[in-house]
């Protein structure tokens, strides 16, 4: 699976978007950024699909902008004008060459979900490698109204539930999270990590 970070050369606040390209060219989240669909054209005139991870507006700001250039398939857990496909726990999505099961993963937003296949984890924000507040292992902000902190150590746990333990392959090794960098490793720890954290029921930031 190819994976293309095309918000990466952001100079505007956005989420990361991830082209995955494959029998099934498919956008993770949308992003912000002006120019994305310029980015996706620099790998692919045929976006078959986008899929959303929730639709706080640094992932949904420019989806109109890739519906209008590509005509995709546009799959989300909550209603969108664009959306084709409504998505929910349980189901499941092919993101390039893989299957995908979707996770219901709220807590950050109402309306998250996160995808899972045997090698790869699109997290959103639920779970991020890195950010501002840790590094190796961190957790969406639950300090904004809507949102809750219990709910997301509920989801994380979830999430790790859902996820493959390695007995049956090398397990999960690619995490494409919302925010911060890409990491290629033990993808379970670096959740177990977040989880960890979470439950220590402390402010992510000072002033949260």
């Amino acid at each position: 699976m190819e994976v293309h970070h095309v918000t990466e050369d952001a100079e505007t606040f956005t989420c990361n978007a991830y082209l995955v390209t494959g029998d099934r060219p498919t956008l993770v989240d949308a992003g912000a950024m002006d120019g994305v669909v310029d980015e996706i054209r620099e790998h692919t005139d045929d976006l078959e699909a986008v899929v959303m991870t929730h639709q706080h507006g640094d992932h949904v700001a420019q989806l109109e902008a890739v519906v209008e250039a590509f005509d995709p398939e546009v799959y989300a857990y909550d209603d969108h004008p664009t959306r084709t496909h409504e998505i929910d726990d349980g189901d499941t999505v092919r993101i390039g060459d893989e299957e995908f099961d979707v996770v219901y993963t709220p807590g950050h937003a109402d309306d998250h979900v996160s995808f899972v296949s045997d090698s790869s984890l699109f997290s959103g924000d639920v779970v991020v490698h890195d950010d501002g507040a840790f590094e190796y292992g961190s957790f969406g902000r639950t300090d904004m109204a809507g949102q809750s902190r219990e709910r997301l150590i509920e989801s994380i746990q979830e999430l790790l539930e859902r996820m493959p333990d390695g007995s049956q392959s090398a397990g999960v090794e690619h995490m494409y999270a919302g925010h911060g960098g890409v990491f290629h490793g033990n993808v379970r720890d670096v959740v177990t990590t977040a989880l960890e954290r979470a439950e220590k029921r402390e402010p992510k930031y000072p002033d949260e």
